[in-house]
């Protein structure tokens, strides 16, 4: 009985946040997967390459939403990712004929990985799983993966989470770097 006591939560629901915010964290997300989508869509239109991916729409949501938290960290958002990406692209590598296999193991070892160099960033499991379950034109590109789209989109985003979550006087970026 205790086991399932404890799923009844132990806290209220979190305050909501101000329109203020609301309206920040708004154009931030708006900016940073713009920002992206353009790459993706008009720098990149025809030369068979990918930008944009899913696991940036979580990042949007903690380093344009939830700017406090020590999961939306700009050592978290580009450690979490790469990280994440090295790993999905490795198990995909090596059991790409056992995509189940592949797909757990490689979201369990990047958590640990995370955890284990202080660069959780939960998008990062979904970056890990999309090496291994994205289009051929994600596995065309190999360990390429890691540094486009991951990282110079991880770069980009974390570009305009810095000036625009600093353009309000209630609102500072990041919480810490290292």
């Amino acid at each position: 009985m205790r086991y399932f006591a404890k799923m009844k939560g132990s806290a209220l629901s979190p305050p909501r946040v101000s329109l203020v915010e609301i309206f920040w964290s708004w154009i931030g997300a708006f900016l940073g997967i713009g920002a992206v989508s353009f790459i993706h869509f008009n720098l990149f239109d025809g030369l068979d390459r990918v930008m944009l991916i899913g696991s940036f729409g979580a990042s949007a949501v903690l380093v344009y939403g939830a700017i406090k938290s020590p999961l939306a960290q700009p050592r978290n958002l580009i450690g979490g990712h790469v990280l994440s990406a090295i790993i999905g692209v490795t198990f995909y590598m090596l059991l790409h004929d056992q995509l189940w296999l592949a797909s757990s193991l490689a979201v369990a070892t990047a958590i640990a990985v995370m955890h284990a160099t202080k660069t959780l960033h939960p998008p990062g499991g979904a970056t890990a799983l999309i090496a291994v379950i994205g289009s051929p034109q994600i596995h065309s590109l190999g360990y390429f993966y890691v540094l486009m789209p991951v990282g110079l989109g991880a770069i980009v985003m974390l570009i305009i989470a810095l000036l625009i979550n600093n353009l309000s006087d209630k609102r500072s970026y990041p919480e810490f770097w290292l």
